[in-house]
């Protein structure tokens, strides 16, 4: 039986990005998305990533330090797919800001690829194997694995925005993945690197700063 999801081809089209780079970044002891990643500021690597991919509109959550990130952005932030946010409620956890990016698109997306600010390894080839796949598929989440692991970007389609809407606390969507998985399309990935998180300055000076 052929599934009708299917056969209408861009059902999930088109997908919004939204990046998540609000937080305090206490382990890293400073402002981490100001900090220098190859000539660059570390958030400025995956809004570029996506903003060359194919994601029709990019929405990127900013919090902690927002004026000195924009500031230190540049021209970037005049892109004509990007929307900024400041929220103001980073304080009570990554989930507020979800919500808050979710907000910004969901009248207008039916699915939406979560990034986060501090991978700055994740490039627009990634982006666009996961758009692809997910747009092809019947599934509502689609997921990167690399060696039995899973990680992000992260992308859902419209059914789960009320859930996504209703987290709460300091955590993503992990849960609503765990909870659904045969919903789940899992992309594999070669190189594990695309999946570093810089959490600390340790973390940084592993991938090189130069």
């Amino acid at each position: 039986m052929v599934n009708n999801k299917i056969l209408s081809r861009n059902w999930k089209k088109p997908t919004a990005g939204i990046v998540l780079a609000a937080g305090l970044s206490e382990r890293f002891r400073g402002t981490k998305q100001l900090a220098r990643f190859k000539g660059k500021p570390l958030l400025a690597w995956v809004l570029n990533a996506a903003l060359n991919s194919h994601l029709d509109r990019l929405v990127v959550v900013l919090g902690h330090d927002a004026g000195r990130i924009l500031k230190a952005l540049g021209p970037v932030t005049d892109h004509p797919h990007l929307h900024v946010v400041v929220h103001q409620r980073f304080r009570e956890g990554l989930s507020q800001s979800l919500r808050a990016g979710l907000a910004a698109v969901q009248a207008s997306y039916p699915s939406v690829m979560f990034l986060l600010g501090d991978q700055p390894l994740v490039n627009t080839a990634l982006v666009n194997l996961l758009l692809a796949r997910f747009w092809r598929s019947s599934k509502d989440i689609c997921v990167p694995v690399c060696q039995g692991r899973r990680g992000n970007p992260v992308i859902f389609s419209r059914i789960y925005y009320e859930r996504l809407q209703a987290l709460k606390g300091d955590i993503g969507a992990r849960r609503l993945i765990e909870a659904d998985p045969d919903q789940v399309l899992s992309v594999a990935i070669e190189n594990p690197l695309g999946f570093t998180d810089i959490d600390t300055r340790a973390d940084l000076k592993r991938l090189g700063t130069t």
